[in-house]
């Protein structure tokens, strides 16, 4: 049984718009993600700031115009290029940046947060990344899929995040079919990206707002797309539910609030580091 959850609009000046989405207190019912962002941003945004507890991952849609210029306080300094992705899983805390890679261009992305295991969140943190020619891809009649986090179809992903995620960028030609099964335990949720779909029996495109959400059950379970008027794109999303409480303060995320607090007072010490 599916429910569904609104995505939000956001601005941020001129250079930044999303689709947002959000977890509540437990990040449920997406829980281990915290929060997606299907978004454009044209401009630099977001000065570098501090991640913590948490993982930041960026995918990079293969139509964007440019890529990301990514870097962080562990001395990392790499260009996300479109069907790329980037994992920056902050642990006990890192200070992050990302821009367009060409100014006056549109990235056009998913900005994704996905939790961390409590015993995650103090560890050391660390980066992975995924070049567009390394994901994995299967082409059946009417859907191409890129697999950049976890698996379909017996095609695996080569990233082995810290976070048990999947991860789906889906194009169905008009008319076209595609049934996905959901993993063992796993909470499901699914993004229109462009055009308009059935999830199941139900319609959905991206200029409603919303998604359905599939919560963890027992037994096998799949979702059926097809699309209904033209090519349509879509992103499925996976993963094992932590089950942990999520204390925010800014972009720093925690398990509890004396986590937190010693998390920000690291910060201001620069124990993060800087870029």
């Amino acid at each position: 049984m599916s429910k569904i959850v609104q995505l939000h609009k956001m601005n941020n000046g001129a250079g930044f718009r999303a689709h947002s989405l959000r977890g509540g207190k437990m990040a449920a019912p997406i829980d281990p993600f915290l929060g997606v962002d299907h978004a454009w941003m044209r401009a630099a945004t977001f000065p570098p700031h501090p991640h913590a507890g948490f993982s930041a991952v960026s995918y990079v849609f293969v139509d964007s115009e440019t890529g990301i210029n990514n870097r962080d306080s562990l001395g990392n300094h790499n260009i996300i290029q479109p069907g790329g992705l980037h994992w920056t899983a902050a642990g006990r805390g890192v200070v992050h940046e990302e821009v367009p890679a060409e100014n006056g261009k549109t990235v056009h992305m998913l900005q994704i947060f996905v939790n961390l295991s409590v015993d995650r969140q103090d560890s050391d943190a660390f980066t992975l990344s995924i070049a567009p020619e390394g994901v994995p891809t299967v082409q059946l009649p009417g859907a191409y899929i890129r697999i950049p986090l976890g698996a379909f179809a017996d095609v695996n992903s080569s990233l082995q995040p810290p976070t048990d995620i999947y991860l789906l960028d889906i194009t169905l030609d008009d008319g076209a079919t595609l049934v996905i099964p959901i993993a063992e335990g796993h909470n499901a949720f699914v993004m229109p990206i462009s055009g308009s779909l059935k999830i199941n029996d139900t319609f959905f495109d991206v200029e409603r707002s919303e998604l359905p959400v599939f919560p963890v059950e027992l037994g096998r379970r799949e979702i059926t797309l097809r699309a209904e008027h033209g090519k349509t794109k879509v992103v499925f999303f996976s993963g094992l539910p932590l089950n942990q409480e999520v204390y925010w303060q800014g972009s720093l995320a925690l398990a509890s609030p004396e986590a937190l607090a010693k998390s920000v007072a690291a910060y201001r010490k620069g124990a993060f580091g800087s870029l």
